[in-house]
């Protein structure tokens, strides 16, 4: 049984769109959440610019009925369920439109979260103020691979930690030496294996944290909660996506509507962003070890 040790220990992690949760920060939130802690995670969009996997639901997307963002309200509310966390968006479901990736004609709506202005920053403050964090995790200032919204996540969540005094901010990475060595021989039909350079990666990170079995599963199971984004290979299908897929190796595989195969690593990489260094008080790591 996992020591529940970080009873009153207090940590936001802040993203962009649904699944972000799961995909970056899914294994550490869902460690932290069983020793004790209290995390919240706070979500700027509905993510209504996405693709849909599957047949299914394909006509929700915004050219059709525009009506993906509240379907992923609950893909969003099963995944926390899963890691164990609770859950909030920036100024209230709806309030910030997902911008697209760059150059998006949904870059240009007023709404859009890039131009959320000083708006998002007061109000992830006023979260801040209210919750006290003692760890706020969110993305590099790269957005980990430079979509707007992750970006101007990023920019607001340090923003706002100013204001605060939050006592440490860290940012989700993945190493690209382990990514590639996880890749496994085949892929699944229809399926492909990443080009050099085509996925996010740094050469070094500040700080892991080994998932055990219990961590590793809750992440995958919250990952799978985002069907309509995310295609799990592991022989499943859903009622969002009926078709299964399956591919061997040491870790479990996902896709994006891409179909670029992508392992679910057993290890998270955060590098401090802002606050106390990570050989200072080491009982805020809450188990991220160096």
């Amino acid at each position: 049984m996992t020591a529940r040790d970080l009873s009153g220990y207090r940590v936001v992690a802040v993203h962009a769109h649904p699944d972000d949760e799961a995909i970056t920060t899914g294994g550490a939130i869902a460690d932290l959440a069983a020793r004790g802690a209290d995390v919240l995670v706070v979500t700027c969009t509905l993510g209504e610019e996405g693709e849909v996997i599957g047949e299914p639901y394909q006509h929700l997307v915004v050219d059709e009925a525009d009506q993906l963002g509240g379907f992923r309200i609950q893909e969003l509310q099963r995944s926390l369920a899963a890691l164990g966390a609770r859950g909030q968006f920036l100024g209230g479901a709806g309030c910030y439109r997902d911008s697209g990736m760059a150059g998006s004609p949904a870059s240009r709506n007023p709404r859009a979260f890039v131009n959320s202005g000083e708006g998002a920053v007061e109000k992830l403050a006023a979260i801040f103020a209210q919750e006290r964090p003692h760890l706020v995790l969110t993305y590099g200032p790269d957005g980990g691979y430079g979509h707007p919204d992750h970006i101007r996540a990023h920019e607001i969540t340090h923003a706002a930690a100013q204001r605060v005094e939050i006592p440490r901010v860290l940012w989700a990475v993945r190493l690209a030496e382990e990514t590639a060595a996880l890749m496994p021989e085949q892929v699944p039909d229809s399926w492909r294996l990443p080009e050099d350079g085509e996925l996010d990666g740094v050469e070094s990170s500040d700080a892991a944290i080994a998932l055990d079995e219990r961590a590793y599963s809750a992440k995958v199971e919250a990952m799978r909660a985002h069907a309509t984004q995310l295609w799990i290979a592991d022989g499943r299908t859903t009622d969002v996506n009926p078709h299964a897929a399956l591919a061997a190796g040491p870790v479990v595989y996902y896709a994006l509507s891409n179909l670029i195969v992508q392992p679910i690593q057993r290890v998270e990489h955060y590098q401090l962003g802002a606050g106390l260094p990570l050989d200072d008080a080491a009982s805020l790591l809450s188990g991220i070890a160096r």
